[in-house]
């Protein structure tokens, strides 16, 4: 079968789906065309680098998809992010084309001119250094290839000076496209963890938010900084026993006039018997909102996991500021007015799970972000997570409109969509402030059923996530969910 008929053959499929190419030669040129995915991070710019069309990269990346069983990569902005299984492929691609390009032009790998010399030194590397990108297709003289710049950076490890170390890996992920990478979630841990112990420079700390966020975050970094902010706050977190089922960060814009009605949805949940814990900020905001919301519903403030510890015992809910869990994260997410744009601090607040719930509950405002997270948490172990869309960074569904969430159950990554309900008429709020209306009806003095549907099927998710419920198990927790509304004030 010659290749263009390997290419006919590969597209025919189940209902018109791609398939992977059968042949060795169609399964070389997935692998070739992965890499340079890998390294331009656009279909646009691999296809010119190829001399293909964008069709026909884009049909490439659907037969690498069938391949290997997985997206891939995400569409973040303008920039495709790697997910973990293609980012696991990396190096091994790189090396592939490099040995390929060595071969085509008929170079050997150089060699020292003392190579005694050089061997005197040799040791086994701490770590191994992939190397960073394609190699150009013309080199200027004395030009240092790519595998010679990722040596270069590699050498600086285990530097007692911070600085150092951070400066390392601003460059892995900050040299110009075609010789970066991002970090892995060792990489990312050693990073952050310099950064949140105060031995980065100032500038470093800006340099290596902003490249992250603009070449974008992937799973393994998030995780890593996630790793990172708890290893800094250990002392504070104490015991890793799990003494909570559902961990529920809440960090909302301080720009956000929204009703804070999630927060009646976690008391139904504790009021189910579980153990929640808030946890959350207002960013850079002074606002108080959020401590004064739950404080009127009776959820304690905590200044400590220790207080959060208590706060369980007693009242099955807590909230906690995220000072009280990393004053250095918080210093993080308020660097927001500096850039007036989100940074890997954000997403990473979400995976704190400060006092080790067994279940999280997630809302994501960004689209692509969402299975971001959900593999960040496999990657930190967890074995139960939903995660939701939503306007703003905290779980709550607004259940007029249809809703993918995406969940590990078991540890098992699953998809789910659930249909809207039906909106009923908006109540007015004739003589009450926003709070006073929201707390009315909480107590019961005012009625409002748009308002009480957004409550019940958002604590309808959280008990579908404690509770490993199946695809069918919403209405049967969402008729959970009104009982306990029906009983709040008995």
């Amino acid at each position: 079968m010659d290749s263009r008929s390997d290419m006919t053959a590969s597209r025919k499929g189940e209902g018109g789906a791609e398939t992977a190419p059968s042949s060795r030669l169609g399964r070389m040129r997935l692998l070739v065309a992965l890499d340079c995915l890998l390294v331009e991070g656009s279909v646009g710019k691999a296809a010119a680098r190829l001399g293909l069309s964008d069709a026909a990269m884009s049909r490439l990346l659907s037969q690498a998809r069938a391949l290997y069983a997985d997206q891939l990569f995400i569409r973040s902005g303008r920039r495709l992010v790697p997910t973990p299984r293609a980012e696991a492929l990396r190096k091994r691609l790189r090396a592939l084309a490099a040995e390929a390009d060595a071969l085509v032009e008929g170079t050997e790998t150089p060699v020292a001119q003392d190579h005694a010399a050089a061997e005197s030194w040799r040791r086994a590397p701490i770590i191994e250094a992939p190397p960073l990108a394609m190699r150009p297709a013309f080199a200027l003289d004395d030009q240092p290839s790519p595998e010679a710049l990722a040596q270069q950076i590699a050498r600086i490890h285990e530097e007692n000076d911070p600085r150092r170390r951070v400066a390392k890996y601003i460059a892995t992920i900050g040299r110009k496209l075609g010789n970066s990478r991002p970090l892995t979630i060792v990489e990312a841990e050693d990073a952050f963890a310099a950064v949140l112990h105060g031995g980065a420079d100032p500038a470093q700390i800006g340099a290596l938010l902003r490249l992250i966020s603009y070449r974008g975050e992937t799973a393994p970094e998030i995780a890593g900084l996630t790793l990172a902010a708890r290893g800094r706050a250990l002392t504070s977190f104490g015991s890793t026993a799990r003494v909570a089922d559902l961990d529920w960060p809440a960090y909302l814009s301080p720009r956000s006039l929204r009703t804070p009605w999630f927060l009646q949805a976690a008391c139904l949940v504790a009021r189910a018997g579980y153990r929640v814990v808030l946890h959350g900020s207002y960013a850079s905001g002074a606002s108080g909102k959020l401590e004064y919301a739950a404080d009127a519903l009776g959820i304690p403030i905590c200044l400590s996991v220790a207080e959060a510890h208590v706060a369980l015992d007693r009242a099955s809910i807590a909230y906690l500021p995220l000072a009280a869990i990393s004053p250095q994260m918080q210093g993080l997410l308020s660097l927001y007015p500096l850039f007036e744009s989100r940074s890997p601090a954000n997403s990473a607040v979400h995976l704190l799970n400060p006092l080790a719930a067994r279940a999280s509950f997630l809302g994501v405002t960004q689209p692509a972000y969402r299975e971001l997270h959900r593999d960040a948490a496999a990657l930190l172990g967890w074995k139960d997570l939903t995660v939701i869309g939503s306007s703003r960074d905290v779980a709550e569904w607004i259940p007029y409109r249809s809703i993918s969430i995406h969940r590990l159950v078991g540890g098992e990554a699953r998809d789910q969509r659930l249909q809207a309900l039906e909106e009923p008429r908006a109540e007015q709020r004739i003589g009450l402030t926003s709070f006073e209306y929201w707390h009315a009806v909480w107590q019961g003095t005012a009625h409002d059923e748009r308002a009480t549907r957004i409550v019940l099927a958002t604590a309808a998710l959280a008990l579908m996530t404690i509770e490993r419920t199946g695809e069918d198990g919403f209405s049967s927790t969402y008729r959970k969910a009104e009982m306990l509304w029906n009983a709040r004030m008995k």
